[in-house]
C-alpha cells in the first residue's frame, strides 16, 4: 500500500518505522482525497510530501521535548501537526484552524487516523483564556510581524513559538522590528536546512518573551 511513500523516504534518506509509514501514507491519502473538494495543499504526491512537508516536520521535531503541549497554529491541511502526532506520540498536540471547512477536514482526518489530537475551529489566540501551551508551531500562516502581533498579549500562556520560515525570514524580521513587534522578544535561528525545490534554505526560528527566560 505504501510502497511509493517508502521509495520516496529511501530516496531522501529518511528512516521511518514501518507502522509510522503506514499511518503517514493513510494521512496522505485522506488529505489528497479531501483536497479534491477543498484546497488544502499543493503537495499532492509522495515525493513532494516527503521532501517538503515531512522534512519540515522532522526538523521541527528535534526541538520539541517529550511531554510538551503543542498548539499548531493555522493547521490548514495538518502540517506539521498531524505528522508530528503520528511520529511523536510523546507530545500532546492540539490543532487550531479558523476556517470551518478546513477544521471539519482535520477532525475527520484525526478521527480516521485514531490520533489523540484536539481540533479547534478557532483562531489560535482565542484559546489562551482556557489553555496554556509549551510550544506554538507555525508554518505558512503569515509574516513574522503578524505572528508577533497576534500573540503579543498572550505570552503568559505561551512558552515559546517555533516558526518554519523560508529564505525571506531576514526581511520579515526587519519588518517586524520596524513595526515595533519585536520589543521584549528573543528571536533565535535554531536550524537552517536545504529544502528540495525551494529557492533557498529554510529555517526554524524560536521566538520567546525575554521575561519568560
Amino acid at each position: 500500500m505504501s510502497q511509493p511513500l517508502r521509495e520516496s523516504l529511501e530516496q531522501h534518506q529518511i528512516p521511518i518505522a514501518g507502522d509510522d509509514v503506514e499511518r503517514l501514507d493513510h494521512y496522505c491519502r485522506l488529505l489528497w482525497s479531501w483536497n479534491e473538494q477543498i484546497n488544502l495543499t499543493r503537495h499532492t504526491d509522495y515525493d513532494t510530501f516527503v521532501a517538503r512537508d515531512l522534512a519540515d516536520t522532522l526538523q521541527l521535531s528535534a526541538f520539541l521535548e517529550a511531554g510538551e503541549e503543542v498548539l499548531d497554529v493555522g493547521s490548514g491541511g495538518g502540517v506539521p501537526g498531524v505528522p508530528l502526532a503520528i511520529l511523536r506520540p510523546d507530545l500532546e498536540i492540539t490543532l487550531s484552524e479558523s476556517v470551518a471547512k478546513k477544521a471539519k477536514v482535520l477532525n475527520d482526518i484525526v478521527e480516521r487516523l485514531d490520533l489523540p489530537v484536539a481540533v479547534y475551529n478557532a483562531r489560535a489566540e482565542s484559546l489562551f483564556d482556557d489553555f496554556r501551551f509549551d510550544v506554538l508551531t507555525a508554518r505558512a500562516v503569515g509574516p513574522m510581524w503578524k505572528l508577533c502581533k497576534w500573540f503579543e498579549p498572550h505570552w503568559a500562556s505561551i512558552g515559546r513559538i517555533l516558526s518554519i520560515k523560508g529564505p525571506r525570514w531576514v526581511e520579515e524580521r526587519k519588518e517586524a522590528r520596524h513595526r515595533g513587534y519585536m520589543n521584549q522578544l528573543d528571536l533565535r535561528k535554531v536550524a537552517e536546512y536545504p529544502l528540495a525545490g525551494a529557492d533557498g534554505p529554510s529555517v526554524i526560528l524560536q521566538i520567546s518573551h525575554s521575561r519568560s527566560e
